[in-house]
């Protein structure tokens, strides 16, 4: 492995937990690259820990869609294909336009002022042109599915975002996509504000249809 490994690690906190968010971090900014092979070995002795706490966070981190583990071969670094990609955005797109029609349709309308406060966060990390926006763009959708109180939605939507975090980091890497995700995510938030609930809901599926697009353009670019 090219990357360069952190020290090892110590604390309160296992060494699983800590390893996961070590191993997560370098998939996410690109330092372990889509279809590269992590080295057991290697791991083990740059993070300071035995096999067994390494081969849960590798398990953890394949649970989250962000490493392949192969019978007899390894753990690799997930990579997708456009097809695979499709598949996960045509199922994002149900499931969250479906929460905004919800959103829309509550008697409440206090619950929007977080996702105002989400695009007030994102658009100050975009002005520092700071990396972190990525993570204010999740707080916008999640808080999205949160505010819809429908359990089993959520739940099936933090398992599809789950395994195309890593999609979509490579995609809020990209400063101008960033912008126009910020302004789309506004133009929601004004139909959500509104009770629009078609409007919102179609303005939604735009939005990640734009972002499949980019996606899928980033995967053709070798990004």
């Amino acid at each position: 492995m090219g990357a360069s490994m952190p020290a090892p690690l110590g604390g309160e906190v296992t060494y699983a937990d800590r390893s996961v968010a070590v191993l997560r971090a370098m998939i996410l900014d690109g330092s372990l690259s889509p279809g590269e092979r992590l080295n057991e070995v290697h791991l083990s002795q740059a993070l300071g820990i035995s096999r067994g706490p390494l081969r849960e966070a590798l398990r953890r981190l394949a649970s989250e869609g962000l490493l392949d583990l192969v019978p007899h071969r390894g753990a690799f670094v997930s990579s997708f294909d456009p097809v695979q990609l499709a598949e996960l955005y045509q199922l994002r797109i149900a499931l969250e336009t479906h929460a905004a029609r919800l959103v829309a349709e509550l008697d409440d309308r206090s619950g929007v002022e977080e996702l105002a406060r989400a695009l007030d966060d994102a658009a100050a990390l975009l002005d520092e042109q700071d990396s972190a926006a990525y993570p204010t763009d999740q707080d916008f959708h999640g808080t999205l599915m949160r505010l819809a109180a429908n359990t089993a939605l959520r739940e099936a939507a933090d398992s599809v975002s789950a395994r195309m975090s890593l999609a979509r980091s490579r995609s809020a890497s990209q400063p101008a996509r960033a912008r126009a995700a910020l302004a789309e995510h506004r133009d929601i938030l004004v139909a959500l504000v509104e009770g629009d609930a078609d409007r919102a809901a179609s303005l939604l599926r735009a939005h990640l249809e734009r972002s499949l697009d980019n996606a899928i353009a980033l995967l053709d670019a070798g990004a």
